[in-house]
Formats: C-alpha cells, sequence, structure tokens
C-alpha cells in the first residue's frame, strides 16, 4: 500500500496515500475501537460539520484572517460534503473521550485534503493549507462540535416529521374508513361505553399530530449555538467580528434560523437543550409504543382474543405451530421504543455528569439522540406503510360484541336511574341477555324512546343528545 508521512506533536504516522484523513484520525480509530459505528452512520452530523467549516472559512474571509483563495477550496471542498461526498472518509468512532476532538480533527483533515487536492496539491501539503489552521481558524471543537450536534439534530428532524406525519395521516384516513363500524370501548380492559372502531383511529391521529408540533417546538430551542465560543466561551483566537459574521453565514448555508448565545460561556458548558430535546423524543416514543400495544390487543386472536381488526400478515409466525402469524411489525416498533427511553436515560445522566467549562460526554449524547431519531423515522415508516395502511376490521365481532353488551345500559341510566340500570346490567351479564330485551320486557321505557337513547349516534356522541323522558310507572 502506497503511503504518506504525516506528523504531530506525538510523533509520526504512515497514511494510506489515497486517504483524505491524516495522523489524528489514525490515531483516534486506534484509541477508540468503541462501538464499531463510524460518525459517517449519520449523515446530517457529517452535513452539520462540513456546513459549519464552510460557514467559519467565509466569515474568516470576510473578516480578512483567511486568504480569500483558500478560503475558496476550503468552501469548495465543504460543498462536496454536503452534498454527500467523501463520507467514506469520517471514520472515528461516534463514541470517544475529548468532547468530540477526534470528531473535529477528522472534519479538518478531510476537508483540508479535498482542498489540496482542489489546488492541484499533494494531500499532506500542510505548509501550504493546514487542518487547523486554516480549516480550523476562528474555531475550537468546543462550539463546532456542540453546534454541529444542534444542526445534526435538526436537520434529521426534517425526515422524521414526516415519516410521523404521514403516519398520522394514515391513522385519520383509517378512521374516516371505520366511522361507521360501532364497537365497544375499554377501560381498565373491561368493557365500557359504545364508540366507533372510527373514534378509535381517530384518537391515534391527533395524539401523534400532537407530537409533530411537540417536536417542532423543542427543535427550536437546538437553533441557538455558541459559534465563536471557541474554548471555554471567552472567544479566544476568535478575531473581531467573527462571532457576528459566522452566525450570519451558518444561517445562509444551513437555511436554519441560527441565532448567538447571549452567554457563551455558560452556552458551552450546559447541555440542557439535549435534555429537553431527549424528552420530545421520549414522549413520541411512548405514545407510538402505546397505539401498538393497542394494536396488537385489538387485533388478538384469532380465534381466542379481541379479533376486533386484522393486521396484514408479514410472514410465519411460528417454526413449530403452522398457519401462526404474529403482530411483528407493532413489536417492532415497541422495541424501538424501549430503545429510545433508555437513550433518554444516557442522555440524561451525560448530561448530569459534565464539569466545570465543558461536558465531554456530548459524544453519547450525540449517538443517543441521532440514533433514536433514525430509529423512529424507520419505525414510524415501517408502521405506516407495512401495517396501518392495510388494517381491516372485523364489522360481524363488533356488530355482535355491541349487541350482547351490558354497558348500553350506561345510555339508559340517567331515565332508569343509577340503581335500576346496575340491576339490569348484573341480570343481562348472569342470563346473557340483550340489555333492550330485558327493557322491553319490563316495559320501563316506551321502544321509541329506547331506540333513540340506544341509537348508534347517540350512544358514541356523534348526535347530540336530547333531554331523556320520563320512565314509565
Amino acid at each position: 500500500m502506497t503511503t504518506r508521512e504525516e506528523s504531530d506533536s506525538l510523533g509520526s504516522r504512515r497514511i494510506p496515500a489515497d486517504a483524505y484523513y491524516g495522523i489524528h484520525t489514525v490515531r483516534a480509530c486506534e484509541n477508540f475501537p468503541i462501538s464499531a459505528r463510524p460518525i459517517n452512520i449519520y449523515p446530517t452530523l457529517i452535513r452539520a460539520l462540513a456546513s459549519i467549516k464552510q460557514a467559519a472559512a467565509r466569515a474568516n474571509a470576510r473578516i480578512g484572517v483567511l486568504e480569500a483563495g483558500r478560503a475558496k477550496l476550503i468552501e469548495a471542498a465543504c460543498q462536496e460534503v454536503i452534498d454527500g461526498q467523501l463520507h467514506d472518509q469520517f471514520i472515528v468512532d461516534i463514541i470517544q473521550g475529548g468532547a468530540g476532538t477526534s470528531t473535529n480533527m477528522n472534519t479538518n483533515e478531510v476537508i483540508t485534503n479535498r482542498a489540496l487536492e482542489l489546488a492541484g496539491r499533494q494531500k499532506g501539503d500542510y505548509a501550504w493549507l493546514h487542518p487547523n489552521d486554516h480549516t480550523n481558524c476562528s474555531q475550537s471543537t468546543n462550539d463546532v462540535y456542540p453546534t454541529a450536534v444542534k444542526l445534526a439534530l435538526a436537520f434529521a428532524l426534517e425526515g422524521l416529521l414526516g415519516e410521523l406525519e404521514a403516519l398520522a395521516d394514515g391513522f385519520g384516513a383509517k378512521a374516516e374508513e371505520f366511522s361507521g363500524i360501532l364497537k365497544i370501548g375499554r377501560t381498565q380492559l373491561q368493557d365500557a361505553v359504545p364508540m366507533t372502531l372510527g373514534q378509535e383511529f381517530q384518537a391515534f391521529s391527533v395524539t401523534l399530530h400532537e407530537d409533530v408540533q411537540r417536536l417542532r417546538e423543542a427543535v427550536a430551542l437546538l437553533h441557538e449555538v455558541n459559534m465563536g465560543a471557541t474554548a471555554i466561551g471567552t472567544g479566544i483566537n476568535a478575531p473581531e467580528g467573527y462571532r457576528q459574521e459566522v452566525i450570519r453565514q451558518l444561517r445562509a448555508v444551513t437555511g436554519l434560523a441560527v441565532v448567538s448565545s447571549g452567554d457563551l460561556i455558560e452556552s458551552t458548558s450546559d447541555t440542557g437543550v439535549f435534555v429537553t430535546f431527549s424528552g420530545a423524543l421520549k414522549r413520541t416514543a411512548l405514545k407510538l409504543s402505546k397505539i401498538c400495544n393497542d394494536l396488537r390487543l385489538l387485533s388478538s386472536g384469532p380465534q381466542a382474543g379481541f379479533a376486533e381488526i386484522n393486521l396484514p400478515p408479514r410472514q410465519a409466525g411460528s417454526s413449530i405451530m403452522p398457519g401462526k402469524v404474529n403482530p411483528v411489525i407493532p413489536e417492532a416498533v415497541n422495541q424501538v421504543a424501549f430503545a429510545v427511553a433508555g437513550a433518554d436515560v444516557t442522555v440524561s445522566m451525560a448530561v448530569e455528569s459534565g464539569q466545570l467549562q465543558l461536558n465531554a460526554f456530548e459524544p453519547v449524547i450525540a449517538h443517543s439522540l441521532l440514533q433514536s431519531m433514525t430509529w423512529l423515522q424507520q419505525a414510524c415508516g415501517t408502521l405506516h406503510r407495512h401495517c396501518v395502511q392495510e388494517i381491516t376490521a372485523n364489522e360481524q365481532r363488533l356488530r355482535d360484541s355491541v349487541a350482547r353488551s351490558a354497558t348500553v345500559i350506561t345510555a339508559l341510566a340517567p331515565v332508569l336511574g343509577y340503581a335500576r340500570a346496575a340491576q339490569l346490567a348484573k341480570l343481562a351479564l348472569s342470563s346473557h341477555r340483550p340489555v333492550t330485551q330485558l327493557v322491553g320486557e319490563t316495559e320501563l321505557l316506551e321502544p321509541a324512546e329506547l331506540a333513540r337513547l340506544l341509537d348508534p349516534g347517540t350512544l358514541t356522541g356523534a348526535v347530540q343528545a336530547t333531554p331523556a323522558q320520563a320512565v314509565r310507572r
């Protein structure tokens, strides 16, 4: 293998000649063989890092601390990375010591060597263009990395919200399809009053749309960044005017409404925004998991369970029981929710463990949040396309359960009185006879009044109930 030699303060190393990364990346790969997951598994993080380097190059050129020609080369290399090129060169492990320094060094080296190549020079010609002196000019890992994580989360949210909204709309479409199907509701897994299957699915749709809004509110907090803070927030080595200019350029590059933090020392050490954002992700995951629990219950059976709905059969469910089919899609989504809840604990512990002017544990925060978003996005898409779109209703079973349910007596309680209604419900359960038949036999209500009170529209709230008429004596 053809190699080139690079040196740092610790000595020299041989680097593959065609590699865009350099000595710092090689050392980091040796030091952190932790997760076997390179940072390039999160493309939005690589895009965010390149966006920051591009904005910094523009800002440095505008304030006169970086020669325009070099700045243009850095910008061009950054744009290629933003467009998806060279991601295979971002190879340091996502879990690393050093508060993200290895990630920043990897980024500086890749962009610098590509810029050198664009200039017609050899990779590693750092005397002409240096990863730290030029590509990292006016910056520190301690403002680049947390800013990159925030931007990466904002970028990643676009995909997650798209799938979450599509899933919510999918439940809404099913709600319309099932709007005329009456069923028995349940509380505490016991029979409750009637509702429609459409109402049940509409509730799923509404709760997910609410979480879309909560996530949009949470992501707004990510737009406050500490670029210009450099090492600890004092702005050392950041020239006058750089802080304001890099924010302007970052807005232009990313299209996000980024703003500078009010206190750079505070924002460099504080990672509370990640707790808030993680909490919003966990809320979404847990609500999604609850919906999947409901889908599994409603489809349980198909003979000895609820069997009110049918989930699409996706694969054989048993290696020993022929014909068995399991609710594998909701089960997979449940497991994603468990992982997101666990990641939220990790984020909380990492945020609490920061010390003094920096939190050294932002890499595991980044990994936890980006993994949660990636998995949630895929889970929402899978649930929508492979399950919700093909759900059908067991209408006959639902009609039968309503017809024999004693809970419809609730609609008659305002007229009959609670005690008499309870006696009738008990009799209906013990005799296995419909409430309507028992009420008719006792002549407690006129047939027309009974029919009005037990009309499906009245039972489910679709029709405004009118005052009940007096009981026949």
